[in-house]
């Protein structure tokens, strides 16, 4: 397995992904929009970052992060935004290896942490996290407003 970081030949597969994991949390499995993904992340002023695992030419999942500023006092933090490994590839060690390029990735970039949430109905990534030696951060409420 390799992890590597998207570019815009990815751009179809990451529609089909995003189609999957839209799927998984109960909606109509609908692939993204090309245009948004491009605009998003290979963008002259990208908004996200997606890194990805394969096997061979199998894409197996993808982990989706930006950049969050301030953290603590002045630091950045890497927010992954999207941890999703594809049904076929589940319990490979394909998580765990995203998760540590993650940590690779906030390194370079010289972030001081990584943060992110998880659905509390999500028992398969509460476990990992778990396993991962990462205890829930107490303290925060998530809040969501719509903008259209």
């Amino acid at each position: 397995m390799e992890i590597s970081t998207a570019t815009e030949n990815d751009a179809e597969v990451i529609s089909v992904i995003l189609g999957e994991i839209e799927e998984y949390y109960g909606g109509a499995p609908a692939p993204g929009d090309l245009g948004q993904i491009r605009t998003a992340l290979f963008d002259e002023r990208p908004v996200a970052h997606v890194l990805l695992a394969r096997d061979g030419g199998e894409v197996l999942g993808l982990a989706s992060y930006s950049l969050l500023w301030p953290a603590a006092g002045a630091d950045t933090s890497l927010y992954l935004k999207e941890l999703y490994v594809r049904a076929s590839a589940r319990r490979r060690g394909v998580a765990r290896a995203l998760m540590a390029a993650l940590r690779d990735d906030a390194e370079r970039l010289g972030c001081s942490r990584i943060e992110w949430t998880a659905d509390t109905d999500n028992p398969p990534a509460m476990a990992l996290y778990k396993a991962l030696g990462v205890q829930p951060h107490g303290g925060k409420a998530f809040y969501r407003t719509n903008t259209r």
